[in-house]
């Protein structure tokens, strides 16, 4: 029990949650308020649940990406007693993309606030995965980017992973239970045919990023993630995945959404 404490005391203490998106799958909820204040049960909205998830894994400060209807989230952070983490906000007043909060960072010359290991994880995806694990590999890996990855059926409405089949996890060092969970990433294939996908593999929505992550930020307003800096890492050899067998849900339409209220088993 003192080992596992430990380690997750090692695990990275800031993480950045997007929660800008304008959550149009889910109207009229969406109307008056923004996707991840969207209530879960009655006590909790769905960030509440995303922070849940980060403040178990040690993190102690959360850069919230705002956008659509902001000060929703101000307002109610704002009277939430006993949150257990320090908020910062990091407003887009145009779209910028899921890399958003990383190119405000570095325009307000702010990077060195994540000069260490940081999370990053999308505000409407629930994920009960194994940071610890994730964590180690990603370091043994010296990977700049870990992706948690989840396994759907249907590969086709996903961008899914292509692997790196020469990858051995002995060569990196990895020579335990684990690193049968460790995977080198080539690329994401959008959307395929479901008997021509690479795997079934596809992002979850949680990242454990390095500073260095910064270096890779094209010099323009519209930066994605997924087209942007995920490919430039993968040619540098430096973005690798973490699978999981965990519980996971994106809360992007109504029928997602009403099965996270049935089936979340928190963490």
């Amino acid at each position: 029990m003192q080992q596992k404490k430990q380690a997750i005391a090692n695990l990275p203490k800031k993480a950045i949650i997007l929660a800008g998106g304008l959550g149009t799958r889910l109207r009229p909820l969406t109307l008056t308020v923004p996707k991840p204040l969207i209530p879960i049960n009655e006590s909790k909205v769905l960030v509440d649940l995303v922070i849940d998830i980060l403040k178990k894994n040690n993190v102690k400060e959360v850069y919230l990406s705002i956008s659509y209807l902001k000060n929703k989230f101000e307002d109610y952070f704002k009277h939430k007693k006993e949150l257990g983490v320090k908020i910062h906000y990091l407003h887009e007043e145009t779209p910028m993309g899921t890399a958003g909060p990383l190119l405000i960072l570095k325009k307000e010359n702010r990077q060195k606030e994540l000069n260490e290991t940081f999370i990053m994880v999308n505000g409407d995806n629930l994920f009960n995965l194994d940071f610890k694990k994730m964590y180690e590999l990603h370091k043994k890996n010296k990977a700049i980017a870990t992706i948690g990855l989840t396994k759907v059926e249907d590969p086709s409405k996903y961008g899914v992973v292509r692997l790196d089949e020469n990858f051995k996890h002995e060569n990196n060092g990895v020579n335990n239970s684990n690193s049968k969970n460790s995977v080198k990433i080539l690329e994401f294939v959008e959307k395929p045919a479901k008997e021509n996908a690479p795997s079934n593999l596809i992002s979850s929505g949680y990242y454990i990023l390095e500073p260095e992550v910064f270096d890779y930020l094209p010099d323009k307003d519209f930066v994605m993630m997924e087209k942007d800096i995920w490919p430039a890492l993968a040619k540098a050899g430096k973005l690798f995945g973490f699978i999981s067998d965990g519980q996971w849900f994106d809360t992007g339409t109504m029928e997602a959404y009403e099965k996270v209220k049935k089936e979340w088993k928190g963490i």
